[in-house]
This record gives C-alpha cells, structure tokens and sequence, in this order.
C-alpha cells in the first residue's frame, strides 16, 4: 500500500488495479487442489494485467484492493459454488493511513471453469459469469475511487459496471436480477447511479478529498467538512429510504468515524451521533462512542 501520496498528474499508462486475489478452498475435502490454485492465478492475471479505463494511471496510483472468492461447493466438471469478499482502499492525502471506500460479501457467485480455463471478457458480449462478476466489481472499484477524486468523476467507469449488469441478464445466474435482492450486484450500482442518490454520490467526494485529505493539513477544518458531508448521507437515506448503500458506508466507515471524532468539538459529536443513529440505528452503541 501506498503510504504517502501526492495528487500527480497521470502520467505514465499503468493498469488500475494492484488486487490481492485469495482462493479458499478450505471447505472442498478429496480433491485436487490445483485447480484452485491455476483459479487463483487466473484471477490475479485478469484483474490486475486489464485496463479497465481511459484513465492514466502510474504504477504508484493503482489501486490496492482484494478479492477473496471463498469456495463453498464444487464438482468434478467445473461447476464452483461460492461467496466473493471484495475490498478496496485508497490512500489518504499526506498521510501514512488507508481509508476503506468499498468492502462488500458477496453471496451469489457461481460459475463454471475448468483448470487452465483462459479468462476472457468483452463489455459487449457477457458469456462467463466469473469474468462478469470480476469485471463488474474492477468497475466498480475504480468508479467509485475516481468519485472520491472528483464529482462524479467515475461515471464513465460505472456506467460499465451498469453495461455489464444489463448484459448479464441473459446469464440466468444469481445476482444480476432486479428486485432479487436489495444488496446484490444490480441493486448496488443502480442505487448508486440513481438521480435520487446524488447527495450519496456527493458525499464520496466531500467526505474522502475535502475532509480525510484535509485532515492532514488541518484536522479541525477536515473534520468540520467531514461533518457537513456526512449531512449528504442523511439527505441519501431520506430521499431513498429502501438503499442499503447509506447503512454499507457506515459500516464500512465505523471505527473511522469513531477515530476521527474522537477529538471533535461537542456540537460535532451530537450532530454526527444524530446523524449515524437516524442512517443506520443497529449501531446506535457505537454511534455513542463518539459523544464520549
């Protein structure tokens, strides 16, 4: 990881993603274990060694991030069964600390792949449901990293992740459906994307590059645009009460939250308690923490 980082011009073309890919096959007993190995390797290749953008990005800017695919079923012809925990942090500003921007458990990831199966892709035409669902969350991460650099820096990039769940439609697997599940890939990038949640859009922004960057400089006046981004997650869960996107940042954000008010001024505390106990209220004893 990238310990202290300047904002440079991009520069020199390098791939976007430096992704730490883990196969768990743990649960799978009498088999040959190479072919989660080849898997493993597999995956690796086609996350990292792809370019998933236009954007110019140097070999110091790639984004750490990882894939850990943890196989809970799999038969001799290639058919896996598995969970997917996907994550991904970005460096903050000056500063020697990684802050988490995605982290999501995926439940629904089934496919098929044979040992020394070659991993393809192409945004027109989605045939593999392993390489869809690798490429949708490549997307994702970078869109969502470009957002914390820029207002809606990203939407090039997410409105792949948003092609890719429409061509996966024709897959019949799980995941990709709307209405199927209120977190499953669709539902994420669809909230995300929707007009009703551009304060959420927003807040990425305000929240990483005007209050974490910041904070460095200034702690007192990160904090303060900390604070009044967070009012732009209020304004997302109001305006779309049924999104999990709202209670998956504070999740996500938690003990972050609870370190970078530990200094706040009174009035901070109770306006930020306020705020993380109406968006996501199963935390409320953690919320707490900070008026303490």
């Amino acid at each position: 990881m990238i310990a202290t980082v300047g904002l440079l011009p991009r520069q020199a073309a390098a791939q976007e993603l430096e992704a730490k890919v883990v196969v768990n096959h743990s649960k799978i007993q009498g088999t040959n274990t190479s072919v989660f190995t080849t898997l493993q390797e597999a995956m690796t290749e086609f996350i990292n060694t792809r370019k998933w953008s236009n954007a110019q990005y140097t070999t110091r800017e790639k984004i750490a991030c990882s894939f850990n695919l943890i196989v809970n079923e799999y038969s001799d012809d290639g058919r896996f069964g598995c969970s997917l925990m996907v994550q991904a942090n970005r460096p903050v500003y000056n500063a020697s600390y990684n802050t988490t921007v995605f982290n999501f458990n995926d439940n629904a990831v089934d496919f098929n792949y044979i040992e020394h199966d070659k991993l393809e892709f192409s945004d027109d035409i989605v045939d593999n449901n392993l390489t869809a669902v690798l490429a949708y969350y490549a997307y994702l991460i970078i869109g969502l990293d470009m957002d914390t650099f820029a207002p809606k820096g990203g939407t090039d990039v997410l409105n792949k992740a948003e092609n890719v769940v429409n061509n996966a439609q024709m897959l019949g697997e799980d995941g990709w459906k709307a209405f199927g599940d209120s977190k499953n890939r669709h539902a994420l990038i669809n909230d995300y994307m929707n007009g009703a949640m551009e304060p959420y859009r927003q807040l990425f922004y305000d929240y990483h590059r005007k209050g974490l960057d910041e904070m460095a400089q200034n702690a007192e006046r990160g904090r303060s645009n900390i604070t009044t981004s967070l009012t732009l997650l209020e304004k997302a869960k109001q305006d779309k009460p049924m999104s999990v996107l709202p209670q998956l940042f504070t999740e996500i954000k938690k003990d972050e939250l609870i370190n970078v008010y530990s200094k706040g001024t009174s009035k901070e505390k109770e306006e930020v308690n306020r705020i993380l106990c109406l968006v996501n209220p199963s935390l409320t004893s953690d919320w707490d923490k900070i008026k303490e």
